[in-house]
């Protein structure tokens, strides 16, 4: 048994400790976002952020990982409310198959995080290591920009006082 906190929640599952990730988010938990690609942790679409940090689930055994927080696209928001990484790939329309678009959002969430004005050399620099077979990387670089312009927006909004939400 292998306990693992994933999108805030802890689960517990049943998995040898040398299983990647990626298999017990797929199988054991039913996160489908992360996708298997190469399985050698060089195409990035199975990416998903470890305290933060964009790491390959493919290649990352889940005996690693306890007592650390997993996030997987899943846990950045909802059909209903997307978080602004999904709402910026969505508005930018940066998917073309999409295979790749989960790891591409979890890779950008992870250096927006760190680096919210973060320049576009910095985030092509970054998002190397993902891969995209459709050449959207124009459009994905769009909505990154845009995430990383609306959670700089939402991050500086002053929060409502008790009297503006109550009225």
């Amino acid at each position: 048994m292998v306990a693992l906190t994933v999108n805030g929640q802890s689960r517990e599952v049943e998995a040898d400790g040398d299983t990647p990730l990626l298999y017990v988010l797929r199988d054991e938990l039913q996160l489908h976002g992360a996708k298997y690609g190469c399985g050698l942790g060089q195409c990035g679409s199975c990416t998903v952020l470890v305290d933060g940090e964009a790491v390959f689930s493919c290649v990352t055994p889940v005996m690693l990982l306890e007592g650390r927080e997993i996030t997987t696209v899943e846990g950045l928001g909802t059909i209903e409310s997307p978080g602004p990484m999904q709402a910026a790939f969505i508005e930018e329309q940066a998917a073309q198959c999409g295979y790749c678009i989960p790891g591409m959002m979890m890779r950008a969430q992870a250096l927006l995080q760190r680096n919210p004005g973060a320049s576009d050399e910095e985030i092509v620099a970054h998002m190397e290591p993902n891969l995209c077979r459709c050449g959207t990387h124009m459009r994905i670089l769009a909505a990154i920009k845009r995430a990383a312009s609306q959670m700089q927006t939402a991050s500086n909004k002053p929060a409502a006082s008790n009297q503006e939400r109550a009225g």
